[in-house]
């Protein structure tokens, strides 16, 4: 139990572990924990909306992805173009002594090889997290995103994920709250 625990204690670091990527953008800020919160969402999503995938597999790509971060940190485009990490290294230490290690090895490097439709599920939630959140910049005015947001669609594997892009382009980022603009509702809170 021991080594479980501490597992879980390095698993809150991903929380204080910064996604580098937004410095490059010059606005916005997210933790390596909060991407993968959106991206198990994500992966949830897609692979509900496919017929005969392994919805199981899809979050524990999505849960686990990242999760080296918490020892070798978020290392951006520009970043992995001139230092190599350790990630394999570092989910061999962080799991060698977890009674679910293998596992978790084991589905890492399934998402790594990008193979199988769950892989390429999984991978496609990774990128369509950041589109959302490159959106969500977007629309608050950060005109840079949008050249982020076209690399990152041309990233995408899977049709569900080419056709959640397309969405994400169509939608308002504040749509899910604000709706309808013409609503009484936002004038006059419902009440005459």
């Amino acid at each position: 139990m021991k080594d479980i625990i501490n597992f879980l204690f390095e698993m809150g670091i991903l929380a204080k572990t910064p996604r580098s990527g937004f410095h490059y953008l010059g606005t916005g800020s997210q933790s390596v924990a909060e991407h993968v919160n959106r991206v198990a969402f994500i992966g949830y999503s897609l692979a509900s909306a496919c017929e005969g995938i392994d919805v199981n597999k899809v979050l524990k790509m999505c849960l686990f992805h990242d999760m080296a971060e918490t020892r070798t940190s978020d290392p951006n485009y520009v970043h992995q173009k001139y230092v190599e990490t350790k990630e394999h290294k570092a989910v061999q230490d962080m799991t060698c002594k977890l009674p679910f290690g293998e596992d978790i090895r084991e589905i890492i490097r399934e998402y790594e090889e990008r193979i199988t439709t769950e892989s390429l599920i999984a991978k496609d939630a990774d990128n369509l997290e950041l589109m959302l959140s490159l959106k969500e910049q977007l629309d608050i005015g950060n005109k840079n995103a949008k050249d982020w947001l076209d690399l990152a669609i041309q990233r995408l594997k899977t049709e569900v994920g080419k056709k959640a892009a397309k969405m994400i382009m169509e939608t308002s980022s504040d749509e899910w709250w604000f709706g309808d603009r013409k609503s009484d509702w936002w004038i006059n809170r419902g009440k005459a």
